[in-house]
């Protein structure tokens, strides 16, 4: 029997100095001074003047030196040659490689105070956007009076957080709601924000908008990913992807897995409600620019996983298992099955059930003989798909029709046939999520089947030995040099794959060593770190892939 080592009691303590960095381990991006952080941006600056970006692009990205096609005015999806790609609104042939989530939403981390006023806490049934995709927005004056220290434990993270009347106390903010950590909610503060503020002056945020699109031009980017900021949106030097949630106060559905929420009960009159709103909304911030490429509504829901029958028709079993009166799930189900089976009897020896009227079928309803009963399971879940893209596309068709529907970007976990199958039929492009070092053909060849444009919504790669890190991500690399290739050998498996016209990596800026505030994650995943410094080993990889991608794929067989 081998004793413990003594625990080291402020083991938690003082791990994250004013720059918001890792105090504790040194690492070569590593920023000692405010005066050292003005200089490195000085510097950067000159050299994105100077720099001349990816040779032969059209102004809009796409291959200025390639085939061209017919140009509408808008981006568009062709294929060519036996390959998909999208076309840019002149007509040049056009692969979205891109970085995805640039914006402040969800860019502080809990700071362990929190506010006894209730009010700073209250969500309006109406709200459009979900409180981890809101910017950061500093604290009313008149909830601090009822500020008390929460998380002891979370506060001594922190060698400094400013007072709320210290130059950098405008970059105080509050969670109004968390998925997971230390507290349920809370005061949160932006360490990115306030370094961009230093390295930057008073109109940082004008600053860190031209500075980051030098950035995406010097790279070879040849568009945003998911989640920028609307206050790109009218940019007119880079294009993008708009973005929306639908959320409210309708009914909802559960897969039995809900990683994130549950799944809408999208037979409710108030989720055709709530999507519409979403999408006018989404509408007015793009203003029919033609630099919008197209509209994700949605992220990686929580479909089923197709392990087991229970697991993949999961949502389906829930809306049956639930009484018509409370569910307009189930009164589609209960008569979808009344038109198939005609009598309670015929269902019941399919099902191994024993109901005696379809009313108490009506009262809740799970089939006895899953495996038997797979066949309904499957022409249930098809429609509930079948609804759900079809609302959102009917929705983007009215107010947007000059812009491509990129699906709900399904993550590899949870992509039940049924639900690919509605969004083929529904959306312009399909999107999936796909953490992997490489886009493994057995894993997607299946997509060849379907012939439809498919775009990469998420992937990343993260290391922690010359990082501020502790956790590399979902993804997991030995140093920035690592990183780097394994960047290069995935992104170079899409550009080869002639269904994929895009993928953008997760996410621009790293996380918080202390976590984001919705769910603690705390990955090194980003391309520049909490205080604006890019990773060169990253933005050298970019630029070996991204002049000559076209070239690359063009000519690959």
């Amino acid at each position: 029997m081998r004793a413990n080592p003594p625990a080291d009691a402020f083991f938690l303590a003082d791990i994250v100095d004013r720059f918001g960095q890792a105090a504790k381990k040194q690492y070569p991006v590593k920023i000692s001074s405010e005066a050292e952080l003005r200089a490195k941006a000085k510097q950067e600056m000159a050299v994105l003047a100077a720099s001349k970006g990816a040779p032969g692009r059209s102004r809009w990205g796409g291959w200025a030196d390639g085939p061209k096609r017919k140009g509408t005015g808008f981006f568009r999806a062709e294929k060519v040659d036996g390959k998909w790609w999208m076309i840019d609104p002149d007509g040049h042939l056009f692969f979205s490689n891109g970085l995805a989530n640039i914006r402040m939403a969800n860019m502080g981390t809990i700071t362990g105070y929190d506010f006894n006023d209730p009010e700073v806490r209250f969500i309006g049934p109406e709200e459009l956007t979900p409180d981890d995709s809101v910017d950061i927005v500093p604290v009313d004056k008149k909830y601090r009076a009822s500020r008390f220290l929460a998380s002891p434990l979370r506060r001594q993270m922190f060698e400094w957080l400013p007072t709320y009347d210290d130059p950098l106390g405008s970059h105080y903010g509050y969670a109004r709601e968390t998925k997971r950590g230390p507290v349920q909610h809370g005061e949160i503060f932006s360490f990115y924000k306030a370094n961009l503020e230093r390295r930057y002056g008073k109109d940082y945020m004008a600053t860190w908008r031209k500075v980051t699109i030098d950035r995406m031009r010097d790279w070879g980017m040849t568009s945003f990913g998911n989640w920028v900021d609307p206050s790109f949106y009218q940019n007119g030097r880079i294009p993008y992807f708009a973005n929306g949630w639908i959320i409210g106060n309708f009914k909802t559905l559960s897969s039995g897995d809900d990683v994130w929420s549950p799944l809408p009960d999208v037979y409710d009159p108030n989720f055709v409600r709530r999507a519409r709103l979403t999408i006018e909304q989404i509408a007015r911030e793009v203003q029919n620019s033609p630099w919008c490429v197209g509209v994700f509504v949605d992220n990686e829901k929580s479909w089923g996983r197709g392990d087991t029958t229970a697991a993949r028709y999961g949502v389906v079993l829930d809306a049956l298992s639930k009484k018509i009166s409370e569910s307009p799930a189930k009164a589609r189900f209960t008569q979808m099955l009344r038109d198939q089976y005609k009598t309670v009897a015929a269902l019941n020896a399919v099902w191994g059930t024993k109901f005696a009227s379809w009313e108490e079928f009506g009262a809740g309803a799970v089939p006895v003989q899953l495996e038997a009963a797979r066949p309904d399971l499957s022409r249930l879940m098809r429609d509930y798909g079948e609804r759900y893209f079809s609302t959102v596309q009917s929705e983007l068709k009215r107010v947007m029709p000059n812009h491509m529907y990129m699906g709900v970007r399904m993550a590899q976990w949870g992509m039940p046939e049924e639900i690919i199958e509605a969004s083929l039929k529904h959306s312009d492009v399909l999107s999936f999520n796909n953490y992997k070092e490489v886009m493994h053909p057995d894993k997607w060849d299946f997509l060849n089947a379907y012939d439809k444009p498919v775009i990469i919504g998420e992937f990343h790669i993260g290391a922690t030995s010359d990082t501020p890190f502790y956790h590399p991500g979902l993804i997991g690399a030995s140093d920035q040099k690592d990183r780097a290739r394994i960047y290069e050998q995935y992104i170079n498996s899409v550009i080869d794959h002639p269904m994929m016209v895009g993928a953008h990596w997760f996410q621009y800026i790293d996380d918080d060593v202390t976590g984001r505030s919705y769910d603690g994650e705390n990955y090194n995943v980003g391309w520049v770190t909490t205080t604006d410094i890019p990773y060169p080993e990253m933005a050298e990889s970019a630029r070996r892939v991204n002049y000559g991608l076209y070239q690359r794929r063009f000519e690959k067989k």
